[in-house]
């Protein structure tokens, strides 16, 4: 009797033995060789990547739960470097001053869900109010809602009347936004307060901008003194720094001061490219949301002063992004969604292969140069033994044909099944 107790109480005292996750599909893109890996396998133990390879190389158990694709590609969930989630498509120029922060804060959680949805795992959020944005991480982090894994910078940096200011209301209302700071060291205490109240990265706007009133796109707003203070401060706590940057200037002095992404890049010259080759720089060049600005913007609330110059820009940034290609910039996935719909994030991987890259190239640009921006290279980004399980199929071969990739079928993210085919339930 006290054999089959001391056995009982054994067997209890053992962890409990978890089956594994096992997904099936025609296919797997190893994204740093290029190459497509047939009769694909991947296991999935908790939250990580334990085998992945041919169906030759993986063994799994019979007990695990098994994901059968068929006619699917795998590929590593994708990376959104340019997101505002607190932001609203459909709210923009005078709208926005009767959005609070709270109600922001509130709409962000139906755009982080649809934002995952599409199969974007990891996103950069790089502006929101009030740190509206720390929040939604944080109740991410805590499975409280469901969303991507977020990288946030809390409230843009900028000059009073500049891009990052709000600049709708006239004097008397004294208004100004979040991250208004001029001069180096009142830009340090603001970048030590965004990081004090939970921001990963430091966003700035070094030029004008096309949604913003009164400012001209081309002209640098920070000088080179300020932005070598902000990025200075910023290395010194290891963090990184994301430059809204349309204007020529403004890129190339963002550039020389040390910034790790220029956002936007829309009027690039042969220095700006070159500058940015030297310096290892990314570039995040969302080449597909002029199409919603100029054709849904008007009934939106985007101001005439907004439109006109989109029309200006949006040619050019195609022609800079095209030439940026083409010299080997380092280039990140960047959609700028806020400014038009989550969700609608994967449309752009059909602009970046008509504007110069390869589907590989566009592929990488949303998921291992982007984990390498991010310095989580060793955890995302591709799908490989020991980093962590999010992973996305889309039917079909993007290599074949990119606009697959608006299509996901699949979105696993830390293991855990975001959506999947209601045939492979």
């Amino acid at each position: 009797m006290r054999y089959f107790i001391s056995l009982f109480l054994l067997i209890v005292s053992l962890p409990a033995i978890s089956a594994s996750l096992v997904v099936t599909a025609d296919r797997m893109l190893d994204v740093s060789s290029g190459k497509l890996i047939n009769n694909a396998v991947v296991v999935i133990d908790e939250n990580t990547i334990s085998q992945a390879g041919s169906a030759n190389d993986v063994t799994f158990d019979s007990s695990d739960r098994v994901i059968r694709l068929g006619d699917a590609t795998l590929l590593p969930g994708l990376m959104d470097m340019h997101v505002h989630l607190t932001s609203d498509a459909a709210t923009h120029g005078y709208k926005r001053l009767g959005v609070s922060v709270p109600r922001a804060t509130l709409k962000g959680v139906k755009h982080a869900k649809d934002t995952l949805r599409a199969g974007f795992t990891t996103v950069r959020n790089v502006g929101a109010p009030g740190f509206a944005d720390v929040a939604l991480k944080e109740a991410i982090n805590a499975g409280e809602i469901t969303g991507p894994r977020m990288f946030v910078a809390g409230p843009s940096l900028g000059v009073t009347g500049g891009h990052c200011d709000n600049n709708l209301l006239p004097f008397e209302y004294n208004q100004k936004s979040d991250g208004v700071a001029d001069g180096p060291w009142e830009i340090r205490k603001a970048v030590r307060r965004n990081i004090k109240y939970g921001a990963d990265l430091i966003k700035f706007c070094a030029t004008g901008g096309v949604l913003s009133k009164g400012t001209k796109v081309g002209a640098q707003q920070y000088t080179l003194e300020e932005m070598q203070a902000l990025v200075q401060e910023v290395h010194l706590r290891g963090l990184t720094v994301a430059t809204h940057a349309h204007g020529t200037a403004g890129i190339k002095a963002a550039i020389r001061a040390g910034v790790d992404s220029v956002e936007h890049a829309s009027l690039l010259d042969d220095e700006a490219i070159s500058l940015a080759v030297e310096n290892n720089t990314y570039l995040s060049m969302d080449i597909y949301v002029t199409e919603y600005i100029l054709s849904e913007g008007k009934a939106a609330g985007i101001l005439e002063e907004s439109l006109a110059k989109e029309r200006k820009v949006g040619k050019a940034q195609r022609e800079s992004f095209k030439n940026a290609v083409e010299s080997g910039v380092k280039m990140v996935f960047g959609s700028d969604a806020g400014v038009y719909p989550h969700g609608d994030n994967p449309r752009q991987f059909a602009r970046m292969v008509e504007f110069g890259m390869t589907p590989v190239q566009a592929i990488r640009a949303a998921t291992i140069n982007a984990a390498t921006l991010l310095k989580q290279q060793d955890k995302l980004g591709s799908i490989e033994k020991g980093k962590l399980a999010d992973i996305i199929a889309v039917p079909g071969n993007p290599l074949q044909d990119i606009k697959a990739i608006e299509s996901v079928s699949l979105v696993i993210k830390n293991g855990e099944v975001i959506k999947q085919p209601a045939a492979s339930r």
